[in-house]
């Protein structure tokens, strides 16, 4: 699976989002700050990510893996340029 066909895939961004500040999250703690995503669709995406060595499942939740971590520090700057768009709008 391309990298970009993954993370472009519904709640993938958000479920790394909320994986970014924590060593565990959890998936019922990861459902509820995703309030809108089925059990069913965050179970396969964790999957997927997982496949992808981005997420890893350990004993207390689910957890960026150093790839993982590092994929979200790369996309730093298309955050900030996305919070500067969203001002200029």
């Amino acid at each position: 699976m391309a990298l970009l066909d993954l993370l472009g895939r519904r709640w993938v961004l958000r479920i790394l989002w909320e994986l970014r500040d924590e060593e565990a999250v959890p998936f019922t703690a990861l459902r509820t700050r995703a309030d809108e995503i089925s059990t069913s669709v965050l179970s396969t995406r964790l999957r997927e990510l997982e496949e992808a060595r981005l997420v890893e499942r350990g004993d207390d939740g689910y957890a960026l893996t150093p790839l993982g971590a590092r994929l979200l520090h790369d996309l730093a700057p298309l955050n900030a340029f996305a919070t500067d768009w969203s001002r200029r709008r």
